[in-house]
């Protein structure tokens, strides 16, 4: 390999200039096929929003759907 870590492909002293460019068409073309694609990772919760999170989790809310208040605020 090379200085910049890259794959090193000589081509023969014998190859024409049109087989050195086919040469090196092939070549590309496999590095684009076979190159795997890098997938961005989503952006993870902070500690605080992840701890609020897991802790909310199998909680009831204190209003009922329809936007009535249903806990007990008086006692």
């Amino acid at each position: 390999m090379s200085a910049d870590d890259a794959p090193r492909i000589d081509v023969p002293a014998s190859a024409s200039p049109e087989e050195a460019a086919a040469l090196v068409a092939a070549v590309e073309q496999f590095l684009r096929d076979t190159t795997v694609a890098v997938v961005a990772e989503e952006p993870r919760p902070d500690g605080w929003t992840r701890t609020a999170r897991l802790e909310a989790v199998g909680r009831s809310a204190p209003w009922d759907a329809a936007g009535g208040d249903s806990a007990d605020w008086a006692s």
